[in-house]
């Protein structure tokens, strides 16, 4: 009995070993066109194995791909995609340069330092008082989530004044914002449907 273990490595498991011996005897067609067309018809089965993903974008590039990758990159064809280099198939992505500056308070998080940074450049008028307003109360949502107790409005204003390094210098008596019950607790939809009577 011919036992799998005793057969070689699969090179993409996922096809299984039916898939595998069909790239091995595309390999010995020595016809150039002829061994295309086998290639072809491995393709189609290959994606027939896997029909969820016909939508998937590059599908079809992926498969050319994989029989690549199965063939040991010695498939003699013309590829209609351009496959991955050998040399790159095990090759590590490029490091995310992540920033390590302290966050002064966690719970306001990075993003919303960086959009306070940017609000303080924004000239005078509406647009920024606007945007003033979204970014305390952004910031009154993130202390409540972690706090879970009600917040001065004053407390978030001071820490808008701290975070722009006094940039953005505004009061609660110009900016109103929303209710801390309001945040803890939105409200429900009370709003009754009203059923048609039937005649």
């Amino acid at each position: 009995m011919d036992y799998p273990t005793l057969q070689g490595k699969l090179m993409m498991p996922e096809y299984g070993r039916n898939v595998q011996k069909m790239v091995e005897h595309a390999l010995t067609i020595d016809d150039r066109e002829e061994r295309t067309r086998c290639v072809n018809t491995i393709i189609n089965i290959m994606g027939n194995l896997f029909p969820y993903l016909r939508d998937v974008s590059d599908f079809k590039h992926k498969l050319w791909d994989h029989i690549a990758i199965m063939s040991d990159f010695k498939l003699d064809i013309d590829y209609p995609y351009e496959i991955v280099k050998k040399e790159n198939l095990h090759q590590r992505p490029e490091s995310i340069p992540y920033k390590h500056s302290k966050i002064t308070y966690m719970h306001y998080g990075r993003n919303l330092e960086d959009m306070i940074d940017c609000v303080s450049e924004y000239p005078e008028g509406d647009t920024k008082n606007e945007l003033i307003r979204l970014l305390a109360n952004q910031m009154k949502k993130c202390f409540l989530t972690w706090n879970k107790e009600v917040v001065d409005d004053k407390k978030i204003f001071d820490d808008l004044r701290e975070l722009s390094n006094g940039k953005l210098d505004v009061s609660s008596d110009i900016f109103k914002l929303m209710e801390s019950r309001d945040v803890l607790q939105p409200k429900k939809n009370t709003g009754k449907t009203t059923q048609r009577k039937k005649n």
